[in-house]
């Protein structure tokens, strides 16, 4: 198939994707909640972007943004990092369309790592100033985010109702539940992309070598894959951290992503040996072996991406369950811990009397509807656009 069918077929996958309303819309929100998570910093602060309280202009909010102090600091400088890369990406695209090729991947990376030094040797400092009851005391300018309080930010209106002051209102420990929403929107992004990364790279690699080699190889590795997917998903997952923190681990996103991404590798695994198994009995590959090309080029440059399409689909409903799950745990306890950010940690405040607290209980478990939808629908826009029957 020759680079003018591929594009045509793209093309082709890609019309059809648009002219699915409800993969559109998935995207669309999906879009957004990404951006509020990178913009975080800018939407929901506790410290003044901008102020002149000490008779020069000043930002106590950047030192937080190289150097954040809480528990997931290395989740939260990952998002605070996405800000200035993806703003530099735009210009760079921009801009440099007509450089040498060699020219312009100098410059991208280079440039990636200089804005990634702040973030890589900043120390956290703890500051506990009140910016606020300041600029209100000494009468000074400070600019704000749209929401002038942190996440983790606690204060003596416990379980206010939605407000102006508080747009959707407090927990119970007085800390803005709009801040942590966004907040925990990254715990949620952060989550379902990591695991999925670290899922999509065993099952990958083991499903392309298993149905690739076949025979005793095949045999082995599969019913290995079954005995794994045997033990009940959830189970399994609430098993795997009761022992880890037994053990002395830190209760923490990274656990959370690490426990899920290896115990959701077997479905994409037996996914991906399936469509390897088609692909390995067709002329081109036949060709390949006659020639003598090694095996690891014909597993990632010939049948890794004549499979890839099914495993975009696979991703996108991994992300959607990965996403799920973290919420779950958290909602029983074995997740994300307070006082860190997250949906399920927030319906969980809620469940003692969800009536009372239903501003607790409503808008993290919309959160967690749409955004389990959108990504459903994503998948099923994918699965539609390349579907070769419909073409």
């Amino acid at each position: 198939m020759n680079m003018q069918n591929d594009e045509s077929l793209g093309k082709i996958a890609m019309r059809k994707f648009l002219r699915d309303k409800a993969a559109c819309a998935g995207c669309i929100f999906i879009i957004l909640l990404f951006l509020s998570a990178v913009c975080a910093p800018l939407l929901a602060n506790g410290k003044p972007l901008l102020t002149n309280m000490t008779g020069e202009w000043t930002s106590p909010a950047l030192r937080d943004f190289f150097a954040p102090d809480c528990q997931e600091a290395l989740v939260e400088r990952l998002f605070n990092f996405l800000l200035p890369a993806l703003l530099f990406s735009a210009v760079y695209l921009f801009f440099t369309r007509k450089w040498q090729n060699k020219l312009r991947s100098i410059l991208f990376w280079g440039v990636l790592v200089i804005i990634a030094l702040p973030f890589l040797f900043s120390k956290s400092v703890m500051d506990k100033t009140s910016y606020r009851e300041l600029a209100l005391q000494q009468k000074c300018t400070a600019i704000f985010a749209p929401i002038p309080y942190g996440p983790y930010e606690t204060s003596s209106q416990i379980y206010e109702k939605p407000s102006l002051q508080h747009w959707f209102g407090t927990d119970q420990v007085g800390r803005d539940v709009f801040a942590r929403m966004i907040y925990g929107g990254r715990v949620s992004l952060a989550v379902g992309f990591l695991a999925t990364g670290i899922s999509l790279f065993i099952g990958t690699l083991i499903g392309l070598f298993s149905g690739y080699k076949g025979g005793r190889v095949d045999l082995t590795i599969q019913r290995l894959v079954e005995i794994v997917i045997c033990f009940p998903t959830f189970l399994l997952l609430l098993i795997l951290m009761a022992l880890m923190l037994d053990h002395g681990s830190r209760q923490s996103i990274l656990l959370v992503i690490a426990v899920l991404g290896f115990t959701s590798w077997p479905g994409l695994c037996r996914l991906v040996r399936g469509e390897v198994l088609k692909q390995r009995q067709m002329a081109y590959i036949q060709s390949c072996e006659s020639i003598g090309l090694p095996t690891w080029r014909i597993l990632f440059f010939h049948l890794l991406p004549n499979a890839a399409g099914p495993i975009f689909v696979s991703c996108a409903f991994d992300v959607a369950g990965a996403i799920l799950a973290e919420n779950s745990l958290s909602f029983l306890g074995f997740g994300v811990q307070d006082p860190s950010a997250s949906w399920g940690e927030l319906l969980r405040e809620a469940f003692a009397d969800p009536l009372t607290y239903w501003n607790l209980m409503l808008w993290p478990g919309l959160a967690i509807f749409f955004t389990v939808t959108s990504f459903n629908f994503v998948a099923d826009g994918i699965r539609k656009a390349i579907d070769t029957k419909n073409h």
